[in-house]
């Protein structure tokens, strides 16, 4: 038997936007932040090259300068949103780095930093789930006591031979156990997976998916796999090509992977958008409103929704 359709606005998906606007009765957006942080796959602690498909920006290529403050840098961030539409509200993302991974006392500095800005309602920090010891997930505890607070985790896949291979560092015990301590703290988290990565099939992307699905887990950002100039994908990928979704393919990929997650589950992301002056490969993921556009043209075609498998494959496990 399959679950009846949700109503979330006009997305045939619990998107982000439908959950703020329903939390905080207005529109709000994120401002990404770079702390100046660093990651301890980068400086020697695990490794130095990062993992192999990200950036020197560490993800964070649309972040702030990390010469400014965070309040510099939130000013700022407001300034240029406000010039093209009216909000009153944002996120203060942490993005670049790994947001989690300097001694407490400066990430309180940090995190309050956020908090006290009038015009921030919530703080999403991306971290590595290998970098949140208790005394870190006390202080979010603290923090999400003046204003929500979410937590972002890059799992990418739940296949360790696959994360191997990109260097992650961390195994997926580690980022289960990651998930269950920060559960346990009442802090919701955020999966992030690349669909698409050297080597794995579509049973394997939607066997992460239906992991995913089964945690308590409170949002997920499904990510195309980008090829960025100067990371050590694109060098293995201009020596040794490997096959790279078609918009097409992606599409119909992301709305198999909709229709078995839970329809509570939030959705932050169903593409991407790396720099254009750094992208080698796919080039259409460039123009991320037509790749939206198709997937929700191919969701009314296929009258398909979030969560309508969902039920069908918990029942059958």
């Amino acid at each position: 038997m399959m679950a009846e359709t949700p109503r979330w606005g006009d997305k045939p998906y619990h998107s982000l936007d439908y959950y703020l606007r329903e939390t905080y009765h207005t529109k709000v957006l994120r401002i990404a932040l770079n702390a100046g942080l660093s990651c301890p796959n980068r400086d020697g602690t695990l490794g130095s090259g990062g993992c192999i498909f990200c950036s020197a920006g560490g993800s964070g290529d649309f972040a702030g300068s990390p010469a400014l403050s965070i309040t510099k840098q939130l000013y700022e961030g407001k300034k240029v949103i406000r010039s093209k539409r009216e909000c009153r509200a944002f996120i203060a993302y942490f993005q670049a780095f790994t947001n989690t991974y300097a001694p407490v006392e400066h990430l309180r500095e940090l995190y309050m930093e956020a908090a006290g800005d009038p015009a921030v309602a919530a703080l999403s920090i991306a971290t590595r789930p290998d970098c949140l010891p208790d005394e870190v997930i006390a202080l979010l505890s603290e923090i999400a006591l003046r204003k929500s607070v979410w937590i972002e985790l890059g799992l990418q896949t739940v296949h360790d031979t696959t994360r191997e291979a990109l260097h992650s560092g961390f195994t997926y015990s580690t980022f289960v156990d990651a998930v269950t301590r920060l559960r346990n703290a009442g802090i919701p988290v955020v999966i992030h997976l690349i669909l698409g990565l050297p080597g794995e099939t579509r049973d394997m992307m939607l066997s992460s998916v239906r992991t995913v699905a089964s945690l308590p887990v409170w949002g997920i950002k499904l990510q195309l796999l980008h090829i960025l100039q100067g990371t050590a994908l694109a060098s293995r990928y201009q020596t040794a090509p490997f096959p790279l979704f078609t918009m097409e393919d992606y599409c119909e990929t992301v709305i198999d992977c909709l229709e078995l997650l839970p329809p509570e589950m939030v959705v932050h992301r169903l593409t991407g958008d790396g720099p254009k002056e750094l992208l080698l490969a796919p080039l259409w993921a460039i123009d991320k409103r037509a790749v939206l556009n198709r997937i929700h043209h191919r969701m009314k075609e296929r009258n398909t929704w979030q969560g309508k498998y969902y039920a069908c494959e918990n029942s059958a496990r």
